[in-house]
């Protein structure tokens, strides 16, 4: 699973890779509430429902690469099909496929699943010395 991740940036770069990962989130939420609010559930739903779930997941930062390429393939077609405002899935596209790339940060789920392990190790003194 490490594979998936370039590095888990810390500091500054993981800040911001916080606040670009929390940016996404809401634009996410933000759609599907709109989309979802007030009107019976249709089959033409279900990718904006997708995404709301898709943005909680990178809210946390829990399987960020795969969540983020997910986010950018539906927002892609999103734009290709014309559905939805199309400024905004274009963000989405740019914001999901950089996420995939990129990868969490140090401050996600990820990181503390998948980062690089520290094992501590003894060092015996030679007896008799």
């Amino acid at each position: 699973m490490q594979r998936l991740f370039s590095t888990f940036a810390n500091g500054w770069p993981g800040a911001g890779l916080l606040l670009q990962r929390i940016l996404t989130a809401i634009l996410l939420l933000r759609v599907g509430v709109v989309e979802l609010s007030g009107a019976p559930f249709s089959p033409s739903m279900l990718p904006k429902l997708i995404g709301s779930l898709a943005g909680i997941l990178l809210l946390a930062g829990l399987w960020t690469p795969m969540v983020g390429a997910l986010i950018a393939g539906l927002e892609l077609w999103a734009v290709v099909s014309g559905a939805g405002d199309l400024w905004i899935s274009v963000i989405l596209v740019i914001l999901g496929g950089t996420i995939a790339m990129i990868g969490p940060g140090a401050l996600s789920i990820d990181a503390r699943l998948f980062g690089r392990k520290h094992f501590a190790t003894s060092r015996r003194r030679p007896s008799g010395t």
